[in-house]
């Protein structure tokens, strides 16, 4: 098993500062580790380049930035040329990055939510109208922005269009060429602790710990996985992330699923754990291509 990662940006022969103690966590583990370009991934040059350096041929996993969905279709297609084949597919990582390809799945387990295709003001009122009432959080379909909460996230009323527009405007100014998919409004919803992420290998829930923005923090309840698993299980998805939060009447939440390779992993869980239980995990696993 390969383990691709990003090269770093001034040193194009190490490591992403980001990445490094996964990188070489899997080398003490045995396992082939290559580098990648990322920005040549994201920009305008020939995704060819952008995994120049990767010299060694079989099933790989890819640990690094996030990539768009069309961005990661170009990555796969130029492994495949020098006999890389990552484990998640393109529509496979397509479907865990972008909400619309998870929701309908997980539906009664995570917060009403309604989308667009596309930004314009249109769309996103109809959007609104079919939320209903009361307050939504609003983000894309690969990301909200948090650290703007009330300028460019939190919608205190969506009938109150012109207010929502101005959150929304301000969302897709921020996001700008980074945009993926429509808006997305999901009813807010209260949750009394920290956010619990759980990592997922071919439906099976292999890792518990904190989310990477509260990483010392854990909720006093436990997480209970009983309703969850079957639906994990049922999106086939090789390698997925998926954060849980307590709603204030102890009922556990789907914050949001993602892609494994590209979900950070806290301060608090270390590389090697990660490393091994990836590679435990995809070594029990057929590779089916």
């Amino acid at each position: 098993m390969i383990l691709l990662v990003p090269a770093d940006v001034l040193h194009p022969r190490r490591v992403d500062e980001h990445f490094a103690a996964e990188a070489d966590a899997a080398a003490a583990a045995g396992m082939d580790v290559a580098l990648v370009d990322h920005d040549a991934l994201t920009g305008p040059a020939d995704s060819d380049d952008a995994v120049r350096r990767v010299r060694v041929s079989g099933p790989a996993f890819y640990r690094g930035w996030m990539l768009r969905s069309d961005q990661y279709v170009a990555f796969d297609e130029a492994l495949r040329r020098r006999g890389v084949m990552l484990r998640t597919r393109p529509e496979q990582y397509q479907r865990a990055h972008e909400l619309p390809g998870w929701y309908s799945d997980l539906a009664a387990l995570t917060p009403r939510s309604v989308w667009t295709v596309g930004h314009d003001r249109e769309a996103f009122d109809r959007a609104c109208r079919e939320l209903g009432s009361g307050p939504a959080v609003l983000r894309d379909y690969t990301k909200l922005m948090k650290h703007y909460w009330h300028e460019a996230a939190f919608i205190p009323e969506v009938n109150d269009g012109d207010s929502a527009w101005r959150v929304a405007s301000r969302f897709r100014e921020l996001r700008d060429e980074d945009m993926t998919g429509g808006f997305v409004l999901r009813a807010f919803e209260h949750f009394s602790a920290a956010e619990v992420r759980t990592w997922w290998i071919d439906g099976s829930c292999r890792l518990i710990g904190p989310h990477p923005d509260t990483p010392q923090e854990l909720p006093a309840a436990e997480l209970d996985l009983t309703e969850i698993e079957p639906l994990i299980a049922n999106l086939h998805l090789p390698f997925v992330t998926v954060d849980f939060a307590l709603r204030t009447d102890g009922a556990w939440r789907v914050v949001e699923l993602g892609d494994g390779q590209v979900s950070d992993r806290p301060s608090t869980i270390s590389p090697e754990t990660l490393i091994t239980v990836l590679r435990k995990g995809f070594s029990s696993s057929l590779l089916e291509y």
